[in-house]
């Protein structure tokens, strides 16, 4: 089976570029997915110089100059950039017979939205509390996701795979969060909707009676907010009905025009240099990624709760990512052959599978995975991530895609 493996410059920095990409080619892996433009983190890395990473928002290449020039939103330039770390990632490649992808991280950016609050998600109270995430209905954000697609298009990369490149969650929060008041998940899906101008007047223009759902958010976190119990379960359309009313379910829903859009702007642009759009759906880390163990609802069909409709998509993007953060296998091919039967059969579906924790404890249990992804429609697996586990989980990857001899 095809795939890749996701790598971070720091990684090839601390460990050559040709010595990471002969490794990962000894694991029979043909592709390298690159972290071109990434978003602030501290890491531990195993087998890294330091062992712990600290990493910043921004991209790992000079800005080209037409394309940044006059606007607002430029991505900060990571330290070491001047180097040009992705074109001797590029060589590498090249050398090794091997296919280079770059990843950008969109619109989460707490360096860019501290600095351009505005610019980021408001709540139903008018507070701007989420400031690494960027609102997709601002027309200066869609401006720099367009330049940011373009400007990582140019760095020599048969695709740009996007992440965040549509609305978040509450969850996302800020470097430390602190909440004394137990909100159950439907009052984090709400506090989590932006209310800003661009977003109300999309709604509106829509039908949606966008200050009635405003409203109607503010009621019932305000009162939970004050003592009232909070809605358990899992936050559905039939729930959030039953909850915070059919107006609220119909400006969430409404969002998925900003999504759609703007993603069909990116993907555009990004053929437009001669590369193509790999869309990533962040639901399945939403619902996966601090144990391996989703809720019932598969992740295809709550991607509306990001803004994200997979139907609409499917006739825009040539390729989609699927983030499967699941420990069983079964569910793993459950989530795989929902975004299938949703983006249809003629689009390219790439599946990100952990190799290590807290989604993967043996090789058995990952060709599993492998094995249901194929089974289920899936084109490719990409292995999140190199420089994240140590030698002895990346040492699965070849017996999981059957190369181990």
């Amino acid at each position: 089976m095809e795939g890749s493996v996701h790598v971070f410059v720091e990684d090839v920095r601390d460990e050559g570029a040709r010595r990471v990409l002969g490794r990962i080619a000894e694991y029979g892996v043909r592709e390298v997915t690159v972290a071109a433009a990434y978003h602030a983190a501290r890491d531990v890395t195993p087998h890294g110089a330091s062992r712990v990473t600290l990493r910043s928002d921004g991209v790992h290449f000079p800005l080209p100059d037409d394309l940044f020039a006059n606007l607002r939103l430029a991505p900060p330039v990571q330290p070491g950039a001047e180097a040009e770390p992705l074109a001797a990632l590029r060589e590498a490649a090249e050398d090794h017979g091997m296919v280079l992808h770059g990843l950008a991280v969109f619109l989460q950016n707490v360096t860019l939205g501290l600095a351009n609050l505005d610019l980021t998600v408001q709540d139903c109270f008018g507070g701007r509390g989420s400031p690494a995430a960027l609102c997709p209905a601002q027309p200066d954000v869609r401006l720099y996701a367009v330049a940011l697609a373009r400007a990582v298009a140019r760095q020599g990369v048969r695709s740009v795979v996007a992440e965040s490149l549509h609305f978040g969650t509450f969850a996302q929060g800020y470097r430390q969060d602190r909440s004394y008041v137990p909100l159950g998940p439907m009052d984090e899906f709400l506090l989590g909707l932006c209310f800003c101008s661009w977003c109300m007047r999309r709604a509106a223009d829509l039908g949606v009676k966008a200050e009635v759902a405003r409203e109607e958010c503010a009621r019932i976190i305000g009162g939970v907010l004050e003592g009232d119990p909070p809605a358990q379960g899992e936050v559905t359309r039939a729930a959030l009905t039953a909850y915070a009313g059919p107006e609220v379910v119909a400006y969430a829903r409404a969002r998925s025009e900003t999504v759609t859009s703007l993603v069909s702007e990116v993907s555009s642009a990004v053929a437009a240099e001669g590369s193509r759009l790999t869309f990533m759906d962040g639901t399945g880390q939403v619902k996966g990624y601090a144990d391996g163990l989703p809720p019932a609802g598969l992740a295809a069909h709550d991607a509306w709760q990001l803004g994200v409709d997979l139907v609409a998509l499917g006739d825009l993007v040539p390729s989609f990512g699927v983030l499967a953060y699941a420990r069983d296998a079964a569910r793993v091919a459950d989530d795989v052959g929902a975004y299938r039967r949703s983006v249809g059969n003629d689009r390219e579906l790439r599946v990100v599978l952990r190799p290590g924790r807290p989604d993967t404890d043996s090789e058995d249990r990952l060709a599993a995975k492998v094995r249901a992804v194929k089974a289920a429609g899936g084109d490719a697996v990409d292995f999140h991530a190199y420089g994240l586990v140590p030698y002895s989980v990346l040492n699965r990857i070849p017996g999981a895609l059957g190369h181990r001899s």
